[in-house]
């Protein structure tokens, strides 16, 4: 909150009393110290009073003050997970002009190829920006035997995946495809990521929502800073095995920079990560801690901890609601659980999950990250997982809310359904004598009787 509308919070509250003090004492006269005080009464007008703020929003709800009568108020805590902005207000700016573009395009897609091409050579001739590409790309046959594309392969600066670190190298990224190249986006950046643009070239599309069609005007916008941003959360999972445990113990204090400088056996999600029962026959047996706290136990096919941005992906499958991805939340969604009560539950972004194999299960757990790293979650071993500081920055087409509802609509035809006729459209069935007909049929019988 700013210093000045502190400052008018305090000084509205300081007004209010006194007024009311004012009045009390011209109708009832001073009141002595023996005397019980008398309850102020209600002078001002709250939604007056409201108007005079600059609507801020808190963790929890629009807030305009931090302070909660006249003693209470939030405690100032460094350890902050992230820092909650508006929304709305979130745009995109450039500091400098950005140099260095990485394009990703969907693999094995022919329909990609053509649009690749032409985005590739409009960016080096138009822009006179550096463009990176996956080494793996100018490998492919249909590619090279592009006339246009030969031309252009030795002005691309390449890189190798699990090879190269791109860290402070790329100031753009550009995906051509489905959500899936949003979701390798991700993964190759595992601390701060460049601004994404995302073109929806793929099946889905839920994540992309800019069209190919006019993209020189929209990318020529978005190089000029006319932007607004979505802040995708990501979740910080990491894997602690049973045979690091005595080197944990000895290194068990709280490091707030622990999140940049990831350990090696870390790794950020923009979806979900998934623990199930993996080739086995038997239920998962899995249990769950909050923040050190034990909550239950998970038996059935698994579990599934997922960001708002992936409420719309398996784990909206699975049965849980679909969040808007600038909600600062944790899903925790099971998998085909053995009880008719274990519902879909939302906790806050703050907070550390534990999950860990039961002691008395009959199995091992098997854990992926966004689909890829499978690995398997033995007895003894624990992955926690919280919310990350590094955000996923996509460029909305729009804004906020309009890419979402419309992503819900055209990718998961959300309540959709045919229009319930008014009374006007049914005026022919009611004058079609139906009850006089059920009239009819009723005196007949008494007839009969």
């Amino acid at each position: 909150m700013r210093e000045e509308d502190l400052q008018l919070a305090r000084q509205m509250v300081a007004n209010s009393v006194s007024s009311s003090l004012e009045e009390e004492n011209d109708g009832a006269g001073i009141s002595s110290p023996g005397d019980s005080p008398r309850p102020l009464r209600r002078v001002l007008d709250i939604s007056e009073r409201r108007k005079q703020f600059r609507r801020t929003r808190s963790l929890n709800a629009p807030s305009p003050v931090q302070q909660f009568g006249p003693c209470g108020r939030i405690m100032k805590n460094s350890a902050m997970v992230m820092q909650i902005q508006d929304p709305a207000s979130q745009r995109l700016t450039w500091y400098k002009p950005p140099l260095t573009v990485l394009v990703i395009k969907k693999v094995s897609d022919a329909s990609v190829l053509a649009p690749f091409v032409q985005l590739v050579d409009w960016l080096l001739q138009e822009k006179n920006m550096v463009v990176w590409v996956e080494s793996a790309v100018l490998e492919d046959s249909l590619l090279n035997e592009d006339v246009r594309f030969n031309a252009l392969r030795d002005k691309l600066v390449t890189f190798k995946d699990g090879r190269d670190d791109l860290t402070d190298r790329i100031d753009f990224i550009v995906c051509l495809g489905g959500d899936g190249t949003l979701l390798y986006a991700s993964l190759l950046f595992q601390q701060s990521v460049p601004p994404v643009m995302s073109f929806h070239l793929g099946s889905l599309g839920f994540l992309t929502p800019f069209r190919f069609d006019n993209f020189q005007d929209q990318l020529t916008s978005v190089l000029e800073g006319h932007a607004a941003l979505t802040l995708r959360s990501r979740l910080r999972c990491v894997m602690h095995r049973r045979s690091d445990r005595k080197h944990e113990s000895k290194t068990q204090q709280v490091d707030p920079l622990a999140d940049a400088r990831p350990t090696a056996n870390s790794i950020l999600v923009l979806n979900e990560v998934v623990i199930d029962r993996g080739p086995s026959p038997y239920l998962s047996n899995i249990d769950l801690f909050l923040d050190g706290k034990y909550i239950t136990s998970v038996q059935g096919d698994g579990l599934i901890v997922s960001t708002p941005t992936g409420s719309t992906a398996y784990a909206a499958a699975a049965g849980a609601s679909m969040i808007h991805p600038s909600v600062p939340a944790i899903m925790v969604t099971p998998i085909c659980p053995h009880s008719l009560s274990f519902r879909p539950i939302v906790v806050p972004a703050g907070v550390e999950l534990k999950i860990s194999v039961s002691p008395e299960s009959r199995n091992t757990s098997w854990v992926s990250f966004d689909g890829r790293n499978r690995q398997e979650l033995f007895h003894g071993d624990s992955l926690r997982v919280t919310t990350s500081i590094y955000p996923v920055p996509c460029i909305c087409a729009q804004d906020q809310i309009s890419d979402w509802f419309a992503s819900l609509a055209d990718g998961l035809h959300w309540n959709v359904r045919k229009r319930q006729k008014c009374l006007d459209e049914l005026s022919d069935l009611t004058a079609s004598g139906s009850e006089d007909t059920l009239d009819e049929i009723e005196n007949m019988k008494l007839y009969d009787v």
